[in-house]
């Protein structure tokens, strides 16, 4: 397995994996003599879809026969296993979560699918990269959307106070793309931290979260996995007034035991708002590895409508831990 950024894992999709499938589904409706199927499906309701591919897949489930089970298996890369140490990784795992548990951070075990929709409703996601799958669902795709979601329910239910909400998981992501490099598998394990709550003025929420996740993650790489020079990449990203959070975030950043560099020349997105902030660390061979990435998002205010709350997330790529730091 390459140690190629953690990014690549998290955002690679070339532009043949978006125009193909469009390009493929105009085929087959032209060869079905169905040229509009695919605008009769859409306007279909959600039960009634469901309802529809479930007779599909049983259908299609029925003729199946054992060897040719076998033979889809052994050339499907989304169901191989992972070639992770499993002992290893539960080991970790519970590491993690009873560290973040100490710190406030509440470990929420997440269903194996999420609510269809919860990555490209709100993320700016193509559902392209997501495995769709029938009953309003979709295979797990990134766990920090599952608990802006769960969070963004408690945060209304509660009438929006003031109290922050902090939860943990680590969870098996699966995305429906190619990955960028040899070695890599569809699926991967990453630890997740997300905190929700409202806006007190004077940046309050996004300084005391960002401080919280970044000095446990910078606990997590040294203390867990023993990495060493560990540092952090801070960017810009639209959705604040002014610089005021980025030089107030400047600032905090200085007093905390890891290098922090700001990058400005970079290319905008609209996954993140204000800052968004990528971690280092350097194995004991090979190249500085990315293997952590967070930052502010509207998630919450999207999904409760309103604009007061707030929202940072932040994952750490324990796939790659646990492959290069497995001591």
């Amino acid at each position: 397995m390459s140690v190629s950024s953690f990014s690549a894992i998290k955002q690679y999709l070339s532009l043949n994996e978006y125009l193909m499938p469009d390009l493929i589904a105009r085929k087959i409706c032209k060869k079905i003599g169905a040229p509009d199927i695919l605008q009769q499906l859409g306007s279909l309701s959600s039960s009634d879809l469901s309802s529809l591919l479930m007779a599909v897949y049983e259908q299609r489930a029925a003729q199946l026969s054992a060897a040719s089970l076998l033979q889809h298996y052994q050339q499907n890369s989304f169901a191989q296993p992972a070639d992770t140490d499993m002992i290893l990784m539960l080991e970790k795992e519970l590491e993690i979560l009873r560290y973040l548990q100490q710190h406030h951070y509440y470990p929420l075990e997440l269903s194996p699918v999420g609510q269809f929709g919860s990555c490209a409703a709100v993320g700016t996601v193509s559902q392209k990269k997501i495995i769709s799958a029938i009953r309003h669902t979709e295979v797990m795709a990134d766990a920090t959307n599952a608990l802006a979601l769960h969070m963004a329910g408690q945060r209304k239910a509660s009438g929006f106070n003031h109290e922050i909400l902090r939860y943990s998981t680590v969870h098996r992501h699966i995305r429906a793309t190619r990955p960028p490099v040899k070695g890599y598998t569809p699926h991967f394990k990453i630890a997740c931290m997300v905190a929700a709550g409202k806006d007190t003025g004077d940046y309050a929420f996004e300084l005391n979260s960002l401080k919280e996740q970044l000095l446990h993650l910078y606990h997590m790489l040294t203390s867990i996995f023993t990495a060493s020079q560990v540092s952090v990449k801070l960017m810009p990203r639209g959705g604040y007034n002014g610089d005021g959070l980025l030089t107030r975030i400047q600032e905090l950043c200085a007093t905390l035991p890891m290098t922090t560099t700001l990058a400005r020349h970079i290319a905008e997105n609209n996954y993140y708002k204000g800052v968004q902030f990528k971690m280092y660390i350097q194995p004991r061979q090979g190249p500085e590895m990315e293997i952590a990435d967070g930052g502010f998002t509207d998630w919450t205010q999207q999904l409760s409508g309103n604009r007061k709350e707030r929202c940072l997330i932040s994952g750490m790529g324990l796939s790659l831990l646990v492959k290069f730091f497995n001591t």
